[in-house]
């Protein structure tokens, strides 16, 4: 069947975290590089994210954190520079061709509003906050048909992750998109799992293209 709605997940398939891991890393009062580190032991490790301040900043009340970071004035936001350079002009243009476009990660209810800020060119903005469940539960690629509006079967999810995008959005029906690129993507390009998606791209310059064929 042909795909009428393009589904995107935001960190690393979208959005070059760099900048607000670092942030994050500057808060807890960790070197960017030990940080950094710590993340790749993570992925390597097949843990969830969230762990890496388990390595980085052990003992720390990371909802503490939060809060006090909140409370100092930080909030969500997505600078014009955080955008991987080819992420909105392929939004753009996949509109332009009659996709329907969404984006629905794994994200706190802010950066819906901070998407949405950005004026990034979508038709629907969704968090996992706001669902109530997170990738890869099945029950969030079943939020993503809802909300798209179309059948699995003509959605392509694009991420990052083989774990969290690409194989469970290939199990509930959809064509599944591997961007090779951030931490996630890198590694996860040599397991041999990378055979379960559909289509693997280098660039989101090859989506619009590669969809329309």
């Amino acid at each position: 069947m042909p795909i009428r709605a393009v589904v995107f997940d935001v960190g690393e398939t979208l959005v070059d975290e760099t900048r607000n891991w670092g942030a994050m890393a500057d808060w807890l009062g960790v070197p960017r590089f030990a940080f950094f580190g710590a993340m790749g032991a993570v992925i390597e490790r097949r843990w969830h994210h969230r762990r890496v301040f388990e390595i980085a900043a052990p003992g720390r009340d990371m909802e503490e954190e939060f809060a006090k970071r909140r409370a100092s004035g930080w909030r969500y936001e997505f600078l014009p520079d955080d955008f991987y350079p080819d992420a909105l002009p392929c939004l753009r243009d996949l509109r332009a061709a009659g996709f329907r476009v969404g984006l629905a990660g794994n994200q706190p209810e802010g950066a819906e509003e901070a998407l949405a800020e950005a004026q990034v060119p979508a038709d629907f903005i969704a968090s996992s906050a706001r669902w109530g469940v997170e990738k890869p539960s099945p029950a969030f690629f079943e939020k993503v048909v809802q909300t798209a509006g179309v059948p699995a079967a003509e959605i392509a999810y694009v991420g990052d992750r083989l774990d969290n995008d690409v194989l469970p959005a290939a199990a509930a029906g959809m064509t599944a998109v591997f961007i090779r690129r951030g931490p996630w993507g890198y590694v996860h390009a040599g397991w041999p799992e990378a055979a379960g998606a559909h289509h693997r791209i280098e660039s989101l310059a090859e989506l619009p293209g590669l969809l329309k064929e």
